[in-house]
């Protein structure tokens, strides 16, 4: 049999070169687009069992601040939390809990909806929120879905080519639902490294808690915010007594027990669900404290554990639970 010629031999060691070169290339740009939708390096945010089970799930900045949203406006709709807790399966399987510009068809967003089957428009259905809201809109109506298997609840909405996926993110999603509608106190925290994005303060935290929640998260009938009730007019950006705080950097947000018909939310629980939702968006609003009920929780810790409040008014804050404190950098 005839030895390769140098020339083929050659030309054969270019080929291997340039296929592995173009494997190499791939698993780069793979490992970019992750690194840029927060799919690895250090995930900065982790919830625990309020079980003592031992059971944890750790998940980036950007997961943790849509996961918030899609729990606000779960609740906000009084829906009970086993519907937040389908919800966030089922976003957890579509885009990993990302809000992406892209997917199988037209498909967008959370939990890929897709314009040409009438779930909005590619800019609503980027809007974290409205893409939440029409999911529900669509889970409520499938007939006896809590007590369905999650993932035929989660199928009857999405109608997916893989009706078992949502199987899986079944824990995870226990965990982040029992935390984010404060079932499950003190349980969720962040490192807290702000974002790219420039916070604006206080103003920013409460649009934010608008957005996801609804107006009457920070103006109840007759409640106290910042030492200005609804009913009056708040004062001028940073004086005393506004809606920011007397520093201009804190937020004091009423706690109103009940969320909504049907939730069952007591006072304690609703109280978590807001300081979780201030320590999980504390990267994108630039958030340093978030205090409740005798504990704190403080933005760049070591351990971003809840501990107890300090010394000054510690033993008042454990009788409060009316009010949840957030202070912001700016």
């Amino acid at each position: 049999m005839p030895e390769p010629s140098p020339t083929s031999k050659r030309r054969g060691r270019l080929i291997r070169f340039g296929a592995a070169f173009a494997v190499l290339l791939a698993v780069a740009g793979y490992l970019a687009v992750q690194y840029v939708t927060g799919g690895t390096g250090d995930p900065g945010c982790k919830v625990v069992s309020g079980k003592g089970d031992g059971a944890t799930y750790e998940f980036t900045p950007e997961q943790a601040v849509n996961a918030a949203t899609i729990s606000a406006v779960g609740t906000a709709r009084g829906l009970p939390d086993r519907a937040v807790t389908i919800a966030l399966a089922t976003a957890l399987q579509e885009s990993g809990l990302r809000n992406i510009d892209y997917g199988d068809r037209d498909s967008l967003g959370l939990f890929q909806q897709r314009p040409s089957q009438g779930w909005g428009s590619p800019k609503e259905i980027l809007d974290p929120a409205y893409a939440a809201e029409k999911f529900y809109e669509h889970l409520v109506k499938v007939p006896g879905y809590t007590r369905l298997p999650l993932t035929v609840a989660a199928q009857r909405v999405q109608r997916s080519g893989y009706p078992q996926a949502y199987a899986k993110h079944e824990p995870d999603a226990v965990l982040l639902a029992a935390a984010l509608t404060g079932r499950s106190a003190a349980t969720l925290t962040c490192e807290g490294r702000p974002a790219a994005t420039r916070a604006t303060g206080p103003d920013a935290v409460r649009a934010a808690l608008v957005r996801d929640f609804g107006r009457d998260v920070i103006e109840p009938a007759g409640a106290e915010v910042g030492g200005a009730t609804a009913a009056t007019p708040k004062p001028a950006a940073g004086g005393p007594g506004t809606a920011g705080g007397s520093d201009g950097r804190t937020v004091l947000l009423p706690v109103t027990a009940d969320t909504g018909a049907g939730t069952g939310h007591g006072l304690r629980q609703r109280g978590w669900q807001l300081a979780h939702w201030a320590v999980a968006n504390a990267s994108e609003l630039h958030i340093e404290r978030v205090s409740y009920a005798g504990r704190e929780w403080t933005a760049g810790t070591t351990d971003s554990q809840w501990r107890p409040a300090g010394a000054r008014g510690a033993g008042e804050a454990q009788r409060e639970t009316s009010v949840v404190r957030i202070v912001t950098a700016q």
